[in-house]
């Protein structure tokens, strides 16, 4: 953990994988460009959980990138955003679904920009693993938003696990030539 210099906890953990992983989504092409695929792939899963925001989020050293970006309309378009921000880098580093049915009741994630910025109050997102024969590190995540608290369930949790793990079949296809 880091804490700021006056003692606070600070959000995101320290990620000692982040030098390998910009060296692996560097191999695979991933993480510098939007990709229309993973746009299409965001806006499904927002469509599949009627939340009006999802991701497909690469993390490096120092920032994020989402490839994949489905917000409501007037929302913006960036698709960088500073690695300290959000829940996505906590995600990579735990490799680990995390479930916050309302950000607000946890105090490590109440006290992200991202709260107030945007308004969110809930959070859905699994880690995008690596083939284990290659080097098994999270290379980011496939997530949902919603500025409403949510009850998620088991339903939503098996349904971005299972979202992470058909992106990452998609991603190691490509990588493979067999599409």
């Amino acid at each position: 953990m880091q804490y700021d210099p006056i003692g606070r906890l600070l959000l995101t953990p320290v990620d000692r994988d982040a030098p390998e992983r910009v060296v692996r989504l560097r191999e695979l092409g991933l993480g510098e460009r939007p990709e229309p695929v993973f746009d299409a792939f965001a806006r499904e899963l927002a469509q599949l959980t009627s939340a009006p925001y999802a991701m497909v989020n690469f993390v490096g050293e120092e920032r994020q990138f989402f490839a994949g970006l489905h917000a409501p309309p007037g929302a913006g378009e960036g698709r960088f955003m500073a690695r300290d921000l959000g829940y996505c880098p906590y995600v990579v580093v735990r490799r680990k679904a995390l479930v916050l049915e309302d950000v607000q009741d946890f105090p490590r994630f109440a006290a992200n920009a991202l709260v107030d910025e945007i308004g969110i109050r809930s959070y859905l997102g699994a880690p995008l693993m690596d083939r284990t024969d290659r080097t098994g590190l999270a290379l980011g995540t496939v997530c949902v938003i919603d500025t409403e608290p949510r009850r998620w369930g088991r339903s939503g949790l098996d349904t971005i696990k299972s979202y992470a793990a058909e992106l990452m079949t998609r991603i190691h296809r490509r990588e493979d030539g067999l599409i």
